[in-house]
């Protein structure tokens, strides 16, 4: 898949903390005082698949941290999925996070079938392969570390930190489209679509 290329952005007084998230796997350390870290994250994408942008905007005591990054071909789900991971990895220590996300995706997935996908090794209940299965586990990773409470916000709605990721994202993307001429784009494509592609595997047995 296209290496992605991340930008993070930082404003005076910007933080260097770390995030949480609701799972059993976070139960380690509880005990703890954690600070109390509220995320915002947002994923864009033109075309799904197309050039993507991700973005988190990080809040702690004050301070505000911005990250923000673009993947030439990708999808608005795995945006999504790409923003929540940098902000929770952003973060240097156990932390209680509020994250908000307008993805429901997201926030179902980690609250309604990650854990079940798990048990099965990763599949569905109809047995197929989990989509963005290389994100998921980065995400499950990432929040284990952390005491993270999903929170769903709907976007577009004037939500000031949500606007401002959605901002970033589009960036984002605006500077991917600079970056690469379009024939580029329209190769990356096919390279991400070549990857994903269920016989993918199936095609490496023969010679």
């Amino acid at each position: 898949m296209p290496a992605s290329s991340s930008s993070p952005r930082r404003k005076p007084g910007t933080i260097h903390a770390d995030a949480a998230c609701d799972s059993p796997s976070a139960a380690a350390g509880t005990a703890a005082v954690r600070k109390k870290v509220t995320t915002h994250t947002d994923g864009a994408c033109e075309g799904n698949p197309g050039p993507g942008g991700w973005a988190a905007v990080l809040e702690h005591g004050g301070r505000t941290k911005e990250l923000a990054g673009g993947v030439p071909a990708t999808t608005n789900n795995r945006m999504e999925l790409q923003a929540a991971i940098a902000a929770l990895n952003a973060l240097k220590e156990p932390c209680e996070v509020q994250m908000f996300t307008d993805s429901e995706y997201l926030r179902d997935g980690v609250t309604e079938w990650l854990a079940a996908w798990k048990v099965r090794g990763w599949r569905t209940v109809d047995k197929k392969p989990v989509k963005n299965e290389d994100l998921w586990r980065q995400l499950d990773e990432a929040a284990a570390r952390h005491h993270v409470h999903w929170q769903w916000l709907k976007g577009h709605a004037g939500h000031r930190q949500n606007e401002r990721c959605d901002q970033l994202a589009r960036a984002e993307i605006e500077a991917l489209r600079k970056r690469f001429t379009p024939a580029q784009l329209a190769t990356c494509l096919e390279e991400f679509d070549r990857e994903r592609s269920p016989g993918k595997q199936q095609l490496g047995l023969f010679k």
